[in-house]
């Protein structure tokens, strides 16, 4: 049962106890309110998505319903593997970061945080900075630090607190692990004949994606730091079982099996074979991230810091907990998408939004047409390959910024994620909370972020 349901009513007012809501807060409040009462499960969504686009394909695309059906299971297990990779990534990172390791890294980190707003500022500098890195590791750890810092300062509002961790996931399409800079940047990428090879270092590493991630990191920890001045009911981490919080107990081994279970020259050889393997790659490509080698990183590093087989299976089984709405929810967005693409459904949307818009505006309109299909397309790649089609063709007749128009499909893409509670789940599986706990917090990220975004890709140089 979520926070939510158990009426987490019972704590309220102010988090710091001395903060006027002014308008702000109020506006906050108001939003958090009506998501709180509105807002489903995030497998309710997706099924109540599946049948909206189902019908849609009907009714605007003219196909039959056998054919949306067809395209609907054709396309449901297409996100298998990337659905295992997902999964993946919340129970590695989990089990990395339980490591006595970076337990204690984490800990001493957030012992520098002594009121709301600092433990609020630092988990959103935090998540910044690691999704900008590799989105699955700033996924991850923003909100494992949310959670050490909701027992460092218990008075802080823990919806607040991880609404700011999973806020951070934002910038990671602008960042190093971005699909679609990377895809553009990628020799033989199924766009190539169209528009060539877009260099790095006109998207990620572009004067105007570096203004607007620099922006977006000032003013979120900004804007998250407001928001503790909401006058809604509140909670605190103390009130939601947060699992254990200890390294394990010495376990006094009788049997042979059990001695093979929690030997150390089980776990150690096992980690320095993977990190043989790291370094071999890291030689070859210099480490080039991508989710299979980060998933890799952590596992065998999990492996090799937990010490013992037996302490490193009782951190994936407590990490394992957390993935079941992941596991369900992947082969319905798969679904969606083979609806969307399959009738035609996603071109026809992006190009309705490319029909008025001119060489100065196509950045914009981009923007916000990715952040629509983003609500039903969960997925930076499958994006691309649905709107990539449409906008740099339209972008070279209208003459605009080739490359400023792909990140503004990457940026579109990350904005929206904001109130995706899809890409929530593993964040919310860590922070022991649901859904509509946080939402209406990420509703006003995405507001604000919104305006600098689409300004940003439209006037910057």
């Amino acid at each position: 049962m979520s926070v939510s349901d158990e009426g987490y009513g019972k704590a309220s007012g102010r988090p710091d106890g001395n903060e006027s809501p002014g308008v702000f807060g109020t506006i906050t409040s108001a939003l958090d309110r009506v998501v709180q009462r509105y807002l489903p499960d995030p497998f309710v969504i997706v099924m109540l998505l599946t049948i909206f686009v189902f019908a849609t394909g009907i009714a605007f695309e003219g196909a039959t319903p056998a054919q949306m059906v067809n395209h609907w299971g054709e396309g449901f297990w297409n996100l298998l593997q990337f659905a295992m990779q997902m999964m993946l990534v919340l129970v590695t990172g989990f089990v990395l970061a339980s490591t006595p390791v970076f337990k204690r890294a984490m800990g001493w980190m957030a012992s520098y945080a002594k009121t709301p707003a600092q433990a609020i500022v630092m988990v959103t500098v935090v998540a910044l900075i690691a999704s900008w890195v590799n989105w699955g590791f700033g996924l991850v750890i923003g909100a494992l630090f949310a959670r050490e810092l909701g027992r460092k300062v218990p008075s802080v509002d823990y919806r607040v607190l991880i609404a700011s961790a999973y806020s951070g996931f934002i910038v990671w399409h602008g960042g190093l692990s971005g699909s679609v800079p990377l895809t553009a940047a990628t020799e033989g990428n199924f766009m190539v004949d169209t528009i060539g090879i877009i260099p790095a270092s006109e998207t990620i590493f572009a004067p105007f994606n570096l203004i607007i991630v620099a922006a977006v990191a000032i003013l979120l920890p900004l804007l998250n730091r407001m928001m503790l001045s909401h006058s809604g009911e509140t909670i605190k981490a103390g009130d939601v079982d947060l699992g254990r919080d200890d390294d394990g107990e010495d376990f006094v081994a009788k049997t042979p099996a059990e001695k093979l279970e929690n030997s150390r020259v089980v776990s150690i050889a096992t980690g320095l074979l993977g990190l043989g393997y790291i370094l071999a790659y890291t030689i070859e490509t210099g480490y080039a991230l991508n989710i299979n080698i980060l998933n890799f990183t952590f596992l065998f590093l999990g492996i090799l810091l937990h010490g013992t087989p037996r302490r490193f299976l009782d951190s994936v089984s407590e990490a394992v907990k957390g993935v079941g709405g992941i596991l369900i929810a992947f082969p319905f967005y798969a679904g969606i998408m083979g609806m969307m693409i399959g009738s035609g459904l996603a071109a026809s949307m992006s190009e309705w939004f490319v029909s008025f818009a001119s060489a100065t505006t196509l950045p914009l309109v981009t923007f916000f047409a990715a952040g629509v299909v983003n609500v039903l397309v969960p997925s930076g790649g499958g994006q691309w390959a649905v709107q990539g089609p449409i906008m740099m063709p339209a972008a070279i007749e209208l003459g605009a910024d080739q490359a400023r128009v792909a990140m503004a499909v990457a940026w579109g893409d990350a904005w929206t994620n904001l109130i995706q509670p899809f890409w929530a789940l593993p964040a919310l599986a860590i922070a022991g909370l649901s859904a509509r706990d946080i939402m209406g917090f990420c509703l006003v990220s995405l507001i604000v972020t919104g305006a600098v975004i689409g300004l940003g890709l439209t006037f910057l140089p």
